[in-house]
């Protein structure tokens, strides 16, 4: 997203008069803010085994999210299958796929259905560009801009 906006910016955005040309260097550090990445997956992983019954409780919210978005439906039943053998190899993915699929979950409930469509077009069906702004056609994007900028 920094990367973006000092697209957006251009030279404007790398002069240091602005806050931007910081936030760019810093941008790395973003993803250890709470710890490595590793780490936290190695902790899901001690949490699935040492306590079964959170498991049991993530699968059955995961759940109430089914039958709404036919892309989301494919990504519970990847995330499940990949929570019935869980290991230090795939932690990361099994973490990024269990995030994708309760933030996915989650919006297909509690948010409007251009919102949750373009989140499972983009992020669970995976049909986006590595660019920020590549969404697929028929994305409903006047609403979810609607929906954000307030009157």
């Amino acid at each position: 997203m920094v990367a973006e906006a000092l697209e957006c910016l251009g030279g404007n955005g790398y002069v240091e008069e602005s806050i931007l040309p910081r936030l760019y260097r810093e941008a790395p550090l973003n993803s250890i803010w709470e710890g490595s990445g590793n780490v936290i997956c190695l902790d899901v992983l001690r949490a699935l085994q040492k306590e079964p019954q959170a498991r049991d409780a993530l699968v059955a919210e995961l759940r109430l999210g089914r039958g709404a978005d036919r892309r989301l439906d494919v990504a519970l039943d990847q995330a499940e299958a990949q929570l019935e053998s869980p290991d230090e190899s795939g932690a990361r993915r099994l973490v990024e796929s269990l995030a994708l699929a309760l933030q996915g979950s989650l919006l297909v409930r509690h948010s409007p259905q251009a919102v949750a469509g373009a989140f499972c077009a983009t992020r669970t069906a995976g049909d986006h560009g590595y660019a920020f702004g590549s969404l697929p056609a028929g994305i409903e994007t006047g609403a979810i801009l609607e929906r954000a900028w307030p009157e």
